[in-house]
């Protein structure tokens, strides 16, 4: 059926705009968050042990003891379930001056605390955030505060902000209620505030990028609707066309298979004819000698006949003397070796352009019979020759 250009017109509008939106959503790092790691803290700590939890608690002046020093360091465990667990170390002085369990200190007074807490983040209730990280938490740990230990027991809310996935600011207030009604030992709330850094990272999608992957897939489920629709409407026209091809392959393998059997029995030629040349042997002199004895005549007669029967084949001639003597007499030598061989070839009636020479002197000998080495006669003979190489079938 042939498409109306309405319908054209929105098929196109469609598929770009479903290629617009799946460009849109593409999974990006800011569509990933931390889920679990291990999270190292130090910073500052401030008291308000005024003796009562709740009272003045912004009276900076009367009642907050603070350090001008990092005064806390942390180190916690957090998981994908949001759950945190954390040991905190801190250290403080209350100063003179200051109302401490509801009296006015005399003297400066050392503060330690050892906490261990479980925290929640409240991120997988209300959604991930990186500005915005509250936690919620209980605990318990050990106090020593104006010269007073006592066991506490911890309620925390706090929040952090992180600047990248590793490196952020946490800040919190802690309560801390005494495990003992021990005269002189009261409650009071530490406030902290510090850098934190994020290691062992273990990373997943937030809410955010989870739906942005099913919306990919269902535009990706979508596309491949309309693909499969598509192949389908060219299936007929594939299947002719595929009949047409096999046809034509059909003839092409028949080509190939007469093609191959035409080199097979080129190759097979070539082979019986380097075989017929390679059993002549090679033609050998005497010590000294460049003249073409009986038996050197009777190997270039019967390659003579070989290029008679072959007149497309060409050879090349190599020359070769064994190592007595200089290497410049030996260079000579060979020159005439492989002069009187072409030329008792063309004698006997071989073209002079089926013929190229090349004397080698003493520089390719079969053995190690060279000037440093005693040889006996019928080993130097094997290197008075002139060898046969196929250069044209």
């Amino acid at each position: 059926m042939k498409a109306t250009p309405i319908f054209s017109f929105l098929l196109l509008f469609l598929m770009t705009s479903v290629t617009f939106a799946q460009d849109e959503l593409q999974i990006t790092a800011k569509d990933s968050i931390v889920q679990s790691s291990w999270i190292f803290g130090v910073g500052m700590n401030a008291v308000d042990d005024s003796g009562n939890v709740f009272d003045g608690l912004l009276n900076f002046t009367d009642e907050w003891n603070v350090v001008p020093y990092p005064s806390r360091v942390s180190i916690g465990r957090y998981f994908k379930s949001g759950l945190g667990l954390e040991a905190i170390g801190t250290y403080n002085r209350y100063k003179e001056g200051k109302n401490v369990d509801g009296e006015i200190l005399t003297e400066n007074i050392s503060y330690f605390g050892i906490d261990g807490r479980i925290t929640y983040d409240l991120n997988k209730i209300i959604g991930e955030t990186g500005w915005f990280d509250p936690y919620v938490g209980i605990g318990a740990g050990y106090t020593d505060a104006n010269n007073r230990g006592r066991g506490t027991y911890n309620a925390i809310v706090g929040f952090r902000t992180w600047f990248s996935d590793r490196w952020g600011l946490d800040l919190n207030a802690t309560g801390k209620w005494a495990m003992s009604e021990e005269e002189g030992v009261s409650n009071h709330i530490q406030y902290a505030a510090g850098a934190v850094y994020q290691f062992g990272i273990e990373k997943g999608l937030s809410k955010r990028g989870e739906e942005k992957l099913e919306l990919l897939a269902a535009i990706a489920k979508e596309k491949q609707r309309q693909t499969d629709s598509i192949n389908e409407v060219n299936r007929l026209k594939d299947e002719a066309l595929l009949a047409e091809r096999l046809k034509k392959q059909q003839e092409a393998d028949a080509l190939a298979v007469a093609e191959k059997a035409k080199v097979d029995a080129v190759n097979k030629r070539k082979t019986g004819i380097k075989s017929r040349i390679e059993k002549l042997g090679n033609v050998y002199f005497d010590l000294n000698s460049s003249y073409v004895n009986t038996s050197s005549k009777k190997v270039l007669d019967s390659l003579a006949q070989v290029l008679e029967e072959i007149p497309t084949l060409k050879l090349k001639i190599t020359s070769h003397t064994d190592s007595r003597g200089t290497s410049k007499y030996n260079d000579w030598l060979s020159q005439r070796r492989v002069d009187k061989t072409k030329a008792y070839m063309i004698s006997k009636g071989v073209s002079e352009d089926k013929l190229t020479t090349e004397a080698y002197g003493e520089t390719m000998l079969l053995n190690e019979c060279d000037d440093n080495t005693y040889c006996p006669e019928d080993k130097h003979a094997v290197n008075r020759r002139s060898e046969f190489v196929i250069l044209e079938f």
